[in-house]
Formats: structure tokens, sequence, C-alpha cells
């Protein structure tokens, strides 16, 4: 990495949905742009970065000089236990708690000793990454991390309320 200039050698921030299904592909495609002279950073919750290092041990975020792991708080009271977080309160303390920490991290990152922060590659539901971005003047993508099938589904979704698909009737259900 070093024929890149440091001062403008891109620098993606990324924020993924704290669930493993939203992590995994927000992961691929942070190590694709590492491969191409990104400098990353991968931003987890506190709990999600807590039960990695349980699980894959404290090397497993040590990262790199120019990959690096950085949290914030999820919004929800501080957890040892070790199983999945409950969706819904978890969609809606991070959509109401978590644009402050963020915004503050960005705002730190851009004073580091690391190439400023060039995008924001947010998960589709963590929206508030957008608007840190934004309030900051940084780029923002959006990164949409479910299936095709998932998508069109989420897509189509008031056509299928407006023909009366969906919700499914209850005798739709009898098997």
């Amino acid at each position: 990495m070093g024929s890149i200039n440091e001062a403008t050698r891109p620098h993606a921030v990324f924020l993924p949905y704290p669930s493993q299904e939203h992590v995994t592909p927000m992961m691929s495609l942070a190590k694709l742009l590492y491969s191409r002279g990104f400098h990353i950073t991968f931003v987890n919750t506190e709990f999600n970065h807590k039960r990695l290092i349980q699980s894959k041990g404290v090397d497993s975020v040590k990262g790199l000089l120019d990959f690096i792991f950085a949290t914030i708080p999820d919004g929800k009271p501080s957890s040892d236990e070790n199983a999945t977080q409950d969706i819904t309160l978890l969609c809606d303390t991070t959509r109401k708690t978590c644009l402050v920490p963020f915004k503050k991290l960005l705002t730190k990152l851009n004073s580091d000793e690391v190439p400023p922060v060039s995008c924001v590659i947010s998960d589709g539901v963590m929206t508030f990454g957008i608007k840190a971005a934004q309030d900051l003047g940084i780029a923002d993508v959006t990164f949409w991390t479910a299936s095709v099938c998932a998508f069109v589904g989420y897509l189509h979704y008031r056509q299928l309320i407006k023909r009366g698909i969906f919700p499914f009737k209850s005798k739709c259900l009898r098997w």
C-alpha cells in the first residue's frame, strides 16, 4: 500500500447493522476495497464487538495499520449475555441513539493520523449513517445486504398490500 499517497488515499467507514447476515457481506466489501488500496474503518456496536472477541479472540479485531475496527454504543443497556439481541428493540435504539456517537467517531477519525474519511458505507437499515455523513460533508453510500429475493419483496411490499395479497388471510395459512 506504500505507493498510494496517504493524504489522498480513500478512507471508507463501514457501518453494518449489528447482525451476522449484515456484517458478513459488509466485511466482504470492506476486504475487497482494502485490497484495492482503501484505508478501512469497520464499525461494530460495542455488544457485537465484545461477542466477536469472545468468539474469535482478541486478535480477530486487532486489525492492521490501515484496516481498523471501531465501536459505537447501540443504545441498549450493557449486557454480558451471549445471545441474539431483540431485533425490533435494536432497530429502535440504533435509530434513536446512534447518530451522535457515530458523528463523534467520524470527527475523531478525521482528526487522527489516518487518511480523512472519504465515504461512509452504511447498511440500508442504518440510516443515521447517511445523516451523519451528510451533516459532515462526507460522501455516503447505502449498501443493501439482503438477498435479491428479499429486496424485490421489500420493493413490491406496498403493491402486495394494495392488491390484498399481504398480509395473508388466515385461510391462506391452512395446510
